[in-house]
């Protein structure tokens, strides 16, 4: 068997890093850029902190700011507008991973305007070109945009999560700076950790796993377990960096591989109740890994011992029932909700729900094979 591995080019690590992008830019001659972030950012000034190193660096830059959480086909052709007026050179994105998924899709069609419809962008997409030069800067530890070749995009007219796919998306440079996640509010540092923790998990079992994406998912759950309660709700700068590469780490992994139905699911959630995908992957994770446990066991025995549990003589459900109670303590920890019925799902909608998760570009890596009626059960479990 061959398999392939992606990774960007260049990465930066380390609080202060993000001084690195003006050399970066400078270095490919990169003189106008559009800058992708969003209001919240831009008001917390944590946005400022990059302008003022674009600015130190004599770089022009046209900002765009309407992107909202589960970005929308609207979302990005406003912003392509914006940088096909502005005729830049490369795209900046500072944010989450709905401002770098949205610079990701901005970047694909700069440079393949075929595109400029985006909802042909979805699934494994061979585009023909290389997006414009794209450098992410994440403010939230747990998408790892910034180092995948996938992102998400929601097709509001068909109430629909796009997951698009291309390795002609990735950034050609990653600029990790834990500066930018210390402002991070509680809530949003617990859904985006639990987010990273379902990348690291989901990714180790699923069917496409092999030893280099599975050294990467077992080094991320690890630090991920150890640091997130620290990191959210302590606002521990030592574990808020931590999170910041273990999320990376996690990203190197799951985009090599794919993911599964908690990623399915939490899809179907987002694109018809908006629901924040962290959440959605954090309720979800635990009643998706017990449905997995019964075909792949001895991999719980792992799981467990990378974040630290007493894995001795556990066997098939015991070791996955220890695994299952440890993330959903971590979860109730971080006061994440606990039940679909919590967060305002209508019990009436999950056939729905469920019926575009089945057919969810990441059920097919999802390593029990699933039927609709499996995923309404799950469903109802979460309720």
């Amino acid at each position: 068997m061959v398999n392939r591995v992606v990774l960007n080019e260049t990465s930066y690590f380390g609080r202060g890093s993000r001084a690195k992008l003006g050399e970066e830019l400078k270095a490919r001659n990169i003189g106008k850029v559009l800058l992708v972030t969003d209001f919240n950012l831009m008001d917390n000034n944590v946005t400022k902190m990059v302008l003022d190193v674009l600015e130190s660096n004599g770089i022009t830059y046209f900002v765009y700011l309407h992107v909202k959480p589960n970005p929308t086909v609207k979302n990005v052709q406003d912003g392509l507008m914006l940088g096909q007026i502005s005729n830049v050179d490369a795209i900046v994105a500072v944010g989450g991973g709905s401002v770098i998924d949205t610079a990701k899709a901005i970047s694909i069609i700069m440079t393949n305007p075929e595109h400029s419809d985006v909802v042909s962008l979805e699934g494994a997409v061979n585009t023909r070109n290389k997006g414009l030069p794209l450098f992410a800067l994440p403010t939230t530890a747990g998408t790892a945009a910034e180092v995948t070749i996938n992102y998400v995009i929601t097709d509001e007219n068909a109430t629909k999560k796009m997951v698009c796919v291309d390795p002609h998306d990735i950034p050609v440079c990653s600029i990790i700076d834990p500066d930018l996640m210390d402002g991070m509010p509680q809530q949003l540092a617990a859904s985006t950790g639990m987010d990273a923790l379902t990348h690291a998990m989901e990714g180790y079992i699923t069917k496409a796993g092999w030893l280099i994406p599975d050294m990467f998912h077992v080094n991320a759950m690890a630090l991920i377990y150890k640091n997130l309660e620290a990191a959210a709700n302590e606002k521990d700068p030592l574990a808020i960096e931590k999170m910041a590469y273990a999320q990376y780490i996690a990203g190197m992994g799951f985009s090599n591989v794919g993911l599964g139905i908690v990623h399915s699911m939490a899809h179907s959630l987002g694109a018809y109740f908006d629901t924040p995908h962290g959440i959605a992957n954090a309720l979800l994770l635990p009643h998706v890994m017990r449905f997995n446990g019964k075909v792949c066991p001895e991999l719980f025995v792992n799981m467990g011992d990378a974040l630290g549990l007493d894995m001795r003589g556990l066997r098939d459900e015991q070791a996955v029932e220890v695994v299952v109670e440890a993330i959903t303590e971590l979860s109730r920890k971080l006061q994440i909700p606990q039940t679909l019925s919590e967060i305002g799902i209508p019990k009436d909608m999950i056939p729905t729900l469920a019926e575009q998760a089945i057919n969810d570009p990441c059920t097919p890596g999802n390593p029990r094979e699933v039927t609709v009626e499996d995923i309404i059960n799950i469903y109802n479990e979460a309720y």
